[in-house]
């Protein structure tokens, strides 16, 4: 997969019909996919700004810094896009668990 920085890509990433853009958060040392979750521009600018992942909350309708409540936060390492702009990977390192069930990741695997 070829990446692409985004700070000088801003301009060409590609929201939805809602202003959101899907983002994929993976640990930057274990590259374990933790987590997906949503962006609108304000997110993304925070996001690039502080250098924590945060996120557009569409059941709550606001915007959510990951890990603000339980301290697992997520530090950004690096963000790039996918080939079509229209969807992010964000390198992170966690400071905890990343699901809310205590896991380390949302897409553990489980056995059927």
């Amino acid at each position: 997969m070829t990446t692409y920085s985004v700070e000088p890509e801003l301009s060409s990433l590609v929201f939805d019909a809602a202003g959101l853009i899907p983002a994929i958060v993976q640990d930057s040392l274990s590259q374990q996919v933790l987590m997906l979750g949503y962006m609108n521009r304000e997110s993304l600018d925070l996001s690039i700004e502080t250098k924590l992942v945060t996120f557009w909350s569409r059941s709550r309708n606001e915007l959510w810094v990951k890990g603000q409540t339980s301290g697992n936060i997520l530090s950004i390492v690096d963000i790039s896009t996918d080939c079509d702009f229209d969807a992010l990977l964000i390198l992170a390192t966690p400071a905890g668990p990343t699901c809310h069930t205590g896991q380390t990741s949302c897409f553990e695997i489980h056995e059927n």
